[in-house]
């Protein structure tokens, strides 16, 4: 990944926390041109399902990996594949209508929050543009 990283979300929606195995899925959003493959895009495995929601993972490790958006202008980056320090933070939880009940841990934290996804002018306000 190059230049400047966006806002990181955690997503709290069903099918997030079924292919994280945890209570969110935190992940960012970069331009198609932020991003190239170093090495392994042939062991990318993916799942998807009829609405259209899909995971790639890799088929060594079972790691999920960036993919593509279907419109091809950006990739969906997991935040948990960052290994070292960036300048970047958690702003928005999506999807906390449908968060587990057991899933509390968010609430107070003082981090907007938004029943689905915010809409475009939301999340800019968020990242201050």
């Amino acid at each position: 990944m190059s230049g400047v990283l966006p806002l990181i979300y955690q997503c709290h929606c069903s099918l997030c926390r079924q292919v994280s195995g945890s209570s969110s899925n935190s992940a960012l959003i970069i331009k198609e041109s932020q991003f190239k493959w170093c090495t392994g895009e042939h062991q990318i495995k993916s799942f998807s399902t009829h609405s259209g929601f899909k995971s790639e993972f890799c088929s060594q490790c079972g790691s999920p990996v960036p993919n593509m958006s279907s419109s091809g202008e950006s990739y969906w980056v997991p935040a948990g594949l960052l290994t070292e320090a960036v300048d970047t933070k958690v702003a928005a939880h999506v999807y906390v209508g449908s968060h587990a009940n057991w899933d509390v841990g968010f609430v107070n934290d003082g981090i907007p929050q938004f029943e689905t996804m915010p809409s475009e002018q939301d999340w800019l306000a968020l990242s201050g543009k």
